[in-house]
């Protein structure tokens, strides 16, 4: 299961968490497609730790030889032994580690795959109600914990385990007084472990939480830095900034102190055991019972266990850390699909995007949306799009037309209603371009050829020509093949857009959705981003969220949204002169300009 989302301090409503059960059953099903892998490794490491623990008896035994007084030739054997130790362990450590190491990388390699996957699904909605600091906090700092843990924590856990277990099983052979002496120190270090697990699970979420604030407030501040000057609002986001800040480094101070508080009582429980160990050999030497050599084993066997369960109890700082960011990006993936896992916030169920009835591409039928409760957005909206046919939606902001645009792309699902679309037959059915275009890292041909990965550079010229953007195209400093993207060659706005029209021709889906996609162009380009998408919605049906009016005019039917309901839909010139409310936005846009004709 996961937790049900809650409130952050500005109102937003996180993605949730995953119950830490949940978070285990979903790491043993990423661990499960390679079980032999983690066998073979597990098994291979119990090896080279029998073997690495034959090194105190043989140093034992070199302290009976010189106790004993015996020939210096007698020290060559246990040397010989001890080099062949060393060497065995060496090989058979690094094979079982790297085996261990594979296995770690695959299961986050898998678990990356599907928390992309599954935050692509999620509803554009759900992502704005939890901002973008959450998701970003978790596919940056969250998948950075679950990798490290992965790297080094796991092969270090497993390692230090089968020491502590092998090392005791080693002791009780020696003696089993040695053992008992030696479980002294067992109390207070399971007292820790609970001590500091009890704190740390819910420290290191909070922590998380906070990071993910931080972040939420950065981006806000920084993305709208040219309204918070104009507003003047330079203190408050300054303080909201400074408040979250504070927040963020007291909970890293607190796990600061956390772990130091853990670290001396490890140091007491050392001096405990070692001390009990080292009086039970005194007393088991003085009656004969143990040799010094072999007192002398059980207390280096001791002392060599301070590394490991230092080590395994100093890893449940990793562990917790890691499982707090496992559980969050569980909650991702349980939240996209609940359906999959049997858990996860409850979404609007899927509306079936199927094949429509001949004459219709598309069908949206008593379509509702609201984003939250008391929050209508549409209400009951019906629309056909035919084939080949251009339809602009227009009406002012907040009448719905981007939801309604999202809903009919796919993108988001409605609360209710349903709507059928054209079924894909191997190829994109429905492609939406936005008013916020992202120009992906990499060649500006590579950057195409996400929409049609097998297209020709013949293919990707006529794509850009048909968008007139061939020209500028092809005197970038080394053409298709230029690097564009971050820290590439910069696309100004209308150039980025003139990019997205080229990957829906290449990928010439039976719907193309408009929304608002020439609205960052600015005026100085707007007529040639408008003479860009006329060319490339040609000979295909198209939806448009019209920017600005001229869309509408050159569109085959105007539907105007108004509080989220149809109120008017016919050609532009009938309802240009129907003075209705197409024809009032009709006036208040072409006040001041000459007005073009279809």
């Amino acid at each position: 299961m996961t937790t049900p989302s809650h409130p952050a301090e500005d109102g937003a409503e996180l993605l949730p968490v995953a119950t830490p059960a949940r978070a285990r059953a979903a790491l043993r099903a990423l661990i499960r497609p390679d079980r032999g892998l983690a066998l073979t490794g597990i098994g291979v490491l119990v090896a080279a730790t029998a073997v690495g623990l034959l090194v105190q008896p043989l140093l034992g035994r070199i302290v009976d030889i010189v106790a004993d007084g015996r020939p210096a030739g007698d020290l060559t054997l246990p040397v010989v032994l001890l080099v062949a130790v060393a060497a065995v362990q060496g090989v058979t450590t690094t094979i079982g580690l790297t085996r261990v190491a594979r296995l770690g990388e695959t299961v986050l390699a898998r678990l990356r795959e599907q928390f992309v996957e599954r935050a692509l699904d999620l509803p554009a909605d759900r992502l704005e109600r939890a901002g973008a600091g959450d998701l970003t906090a978790r596919v940056t700092g969250d998948v950075a914990r679950v990798a490290e843990a992965v790297r080094s924590a796991l092969p270090e856990m497993a390692r230090s385990v089968l020491a502590i277990l092998l090392t005791l099983g080693a002791l009780a052979l020696l003696d089993v007084r040695f053992l008992l002496a030696a479980l002294l120190a067992v109390p207070v270090q399971l007292l820790t472990a609970r001590w500091y697990v009890r704190r740390a699970l819910t420290l290191y979420a909070d922590q998380r939480v906070a990071n993910g604030a931080q972040q939420q407030q950065l981006l806000e501040t920084i993305g709208g830095a040219v309204t918070v000057r104009g507003h003047r609002l330079e203190r408050q986001h300054t303080e909201r900034s400074a408040g979250r800040s504070r927040k963020a480094v007291e909970l890293t101070m607190r796990s600061v102190n956390l772990v130091l508080g853990f670290y001396g009582r490890l140091h007491i429980a050392e001096y405990i055991g070692l001390a009990a160990v080292l009086i039970a050999g005194f007393w088991l030497v003085r009656d004969g019972a143990v040799s010094i050599g072999t007192a002398t084993a059980a207390a280096l066997y001791f002392h060599s266990l301070f590394g490991p369960v230092n080590a395994a109890l100093v890893l449940l700082d990793d562990a917790q850390s890691a499982a707090a960011g496992l559980a969050r990006l569980v909650g991702v993936t349980d939240l996209a699909r609940p359906a999959e896992t049997g858990a996860g916030q409850a979404e609007p169920a899927p509306v079936p995007q199927q094949r429509t009835a001949p004459g219709a591409v598309v069908a949206v039928d008593a379509v509702s949306h609201a984003y939250g409760p008391g929050r209508p957005v549409l209400h009951e909206v019906s629309l056909t799009l035919r084939p080949g046919e251009h339809v602009a939606l227009v009406g002012t902001s907040g009448a719905g037309k981007s939801t309604l645009a999202r809903i009919v792309a796919g993108v988001q699902q409605p609360t209710a209603g349903t709507v059928t679309a054209p079924a894909g037959a191997g190829e994109p059915s429905v492609v939406l371009v936005t008013q916020e275009v992202h120009v992906f890292t990499g060649s500006l041909a590579e950057d195409l050829r996400l929409a049609h990965p097998g297209a020709t550079d013949a293919e990707l010229r006529g794509a850009l020509s048909t968008v007139h953007a061939l020209d500028w195209a092809e005197a970038l400093p080394d053409g298709l093949d230029t690097v564009v993207g971050e820290g590439g060659h910069r696309l100004d706005p209308a150039r980025a857009q003139q990019l997205a029209l080229a990957r829906l021709v290449l990928a010439d889906p039976a719907l193309a959705v408009l929304d608002e996609a020439t609205a960052e162009a600015g005026s100085a380009g707007a007529r040639v981003l408008e003479r860009s998408a006329e060319a490339a919605l040609s000979g295909r049906t198209a939806l448009i969220v019209a920017h600005r009016l001229t869309q509408a005019v050159a569109a085959d039917r105007v539907v105007v949204l108004e509080a989220g309901r149809v109120v008017e839909s016919g050609p532009h010139d009938e309802l240009r002169d129907a003075d209705g409310p197409y024809a009032a936005l009709w006036r208040a846009w072409s006040g001041s300009r000459t007005a073009p004709h279809p």
